[in-house]
């Protein structure tokens, strides 16, 4: 009888640290992520918002928070393995909050 209860017990915990694991990583610190977006991610995007566009194919900053699909595990997924053109900037977790923190804030809407 007791090792019925196991499977439940064990999903209930395993429930509740992803609850609180994704609530960990999703707080992120938006002056510190831009901060790090000037000096990482000025070279190809628009980091401020109504900055000008270098000439290269990223898209400005304002452009993918205003995108609805580009929810924090979106972000974060594409931060932790960049592609090219991207370059791989090795950020720690903690940094890829802090940007997408401040990419989320500049899709903030009143």
């Amino acid at each position: 009888m007791q090792r019925n209860l196991v499977l439940p017990v064990v999903a209930s915990v395993l429930l509740f640290a992803g609850a609180f694991a994704g609530s960990a990583h999703a707080a992120g610190d938006a002056a510190q992520g831009h901060t790090l977006a000037k000096t990482w991610c000025s070279g190809c995007h628009a980091v401020e918002p109504g900055g000008v566009q270098r000439d290269a194919p990223a898209p400005p900053f304002s452009i993918i928070a205003a995108h609805d699909d580009q929810r924090p595990e979106r972000l974060r997924a594409f931060l932790t393995s960049p592609h090219p053109p991207m370059p791989n900037l090795n950020l720690s977790r903690s940094e890829i909050d802090d940007v997408i923190a401040y990419i989320q804030s500049l899709g903030a809407r009143p």
